[in-house]
């Protein structure tokens, strides 16, 4: 046997494939040497014999599934050679799960369907169960299913998982959060099926602008790190960036509205506002209303006075319908637009200091995902003040409908005919 040609070949074909498919090769090659083999492919390809044993349980199972137990080995520098280490023969391969195990996606989602919030279609689908604590239940009933089959079963069906860890709250839920999610799914649909605009709001962290550490790491020559102060105190003079974001679920963009003064209710609806006029009335030309999902607190919280008189205003200016749905006490996790917009704005400028608010400008409108996400990103240099007073007769003046279920959740407020 020419070892020469052969460890031309291993060292070919080796880099081509991960672990697993590294170990079936070198044990084939070794199985076609025949007594001996072993020793001489592991010396040549530099591995330990039990990875080898490792790949003749691995070569095994594939002989289980291939149709008639045979597996071709064709040679890449032979005349036949195609780049292929190993060929089934037709009809072999594996099977899916759902082949092997009639019933189990079935199963799978029954068991899901009471801790998912809406279904597989809807914009909050969500489970709170983990993959492991799924495939265990399964298991129970019978099937023979790992956690990693559970992920991508569930993310065939069109579902999300989110770790429990993250779902967790401080204090007992609310009892009647599952009712608000199911609430604000209904509505969801309603308004998308109508094309009329649906969008998630938050204000993401404030910033504080200068040569700040920013979390994360980025390709940089080795010892030679973006050095930054070693202490993260506020600099009066650069200020800081207040990024108010605006989400549109129908169609996977993002308006973020950098303020420097101060989060207020003025601030994120001038943010909503700023969206409409940039983005929404260009999308939305024939929109009559405008659903907002929001979180409970913070200057668009359920119980902000102020919150509601400037939705007042942007109604009046918009002629739009604005509804809005608040998410229960301690479940901003499930606020679309920290997972589709604001997380992937933190990666985008990871590990890298934010000095000036054209560099946050210019990094948030250059985010971008796989999944097609845009966002455009505006500066807002206007002063807004903090502590103003809604008295009860401002209050009253606004045109707000509650919902029969938590009116302090959900309402809509109505533009005056007159405005």
């Amino acid at each position: 046997m020419d070892n020469i040609a052969l460890k031309k070949r291993i060292q070919t074909v080796i880099t081509m494939l991960d672990e697993r498919q590294k170990r079936i090769y070198l044990t084939a090659e070794a199985e076609a040497l025949g007594w001996g083999g072993k020793g001489i492919v592991s010396e040549i390809a530099g591995v330990d014999k039990n990875t080898l044993t490792a790949g003749q349980k691995d070569l095994d199972v594939f002989r289980e599934e291939s149709a008639d137990g045979a597996i071709i080995l064709k040679d890449i520098d032979g005349a036949n050679g195609d780049g292929y280490v190993r060929v089934r023969n037709v009809g072999g391969g594996r099977k899916s799960v759902e082949e092997k195990q009639p019933g189990i996606t079935k199963a799978l989602l029954e068991l899901v369907d009471p801790d998912t919030y809406g279904n597989p279609e809807s914009p909050l689908s969500w489970t709170t169960k983990s993959t492991r604590r799924l495939a265990d239940e399964l298991c129970d009933k019978g099937f023979r299913i790992s956690h990693a089959t559970v992920k991508t079963l569930l993310e065939q069906e069109g579902y999300t998982l989110q770790a429990n860890r993250k779902l967790e709250q401080v204090g007992k839920a609310h009892e009647d959060r599952d009712t608000q999610f199911k609430h604000i799914n209904d509505t969801c649909a309603s308004y998308m099926e109508q094309v009329q605009p649906v969008i998630s709001i938050d204000c993401k962290k404030k910033e504080n602008l200068g040569n700040f550490a920013n979390k994360g790491k980025e390709y940089a020559k080795t010892g030679k790190p973006v050095k930054t102060l070693d202490h993260d105190f506020h600099d009066p003079e650069k200020g800081k960036a207040i990024p108010y974001g605006t989400y549109d679920l129908a169609n996977n963009e993002g308006f973020v509205n950098v303020g420097v003064s101060h989060d207020t209710a003025s601030f994120a609806v001038n943010s909503i506002r700023s969206w409409w006029n940039e983005m929404g009335k260009a999308r939305y030309a024939n929109a009559t209303k405008l659903y907002i999902t929001a979180d409970g607190g913070g200057s668009n919280g359920s119980r902000s006075r102020l919150w509601k008189v400037e939705l007042q205003a942007l109604a009046n200016e918009t002629g739009m319908e604005i509804e809005v749905s608040h998410f229960p006490p301690g479940t901003s996790k499930w606020n679309k637009i920290e997972h589709r917009l604001f997380s992937f704005i933190s990666k985008n400028w990871r590990g890298r200091p934010l000095e000036t608010l054209e560099v946050v400008v210019n990094l948030i409108a250059s985010t971008t995902t796989k999944k097609g996400l845009t966002v455009k990103c505006g500066l807002d240099e206007g002063e807004y003040e903090v502590g103003i007073k809604v008295s009860d007769d401002e209050l009253g003046a606004v045109n707000i409908v509650r919902n029969e279920f938590h009116g302090e959740w959900n309402y809509t407020i109505y533009p005056f005919k007159n405005s």
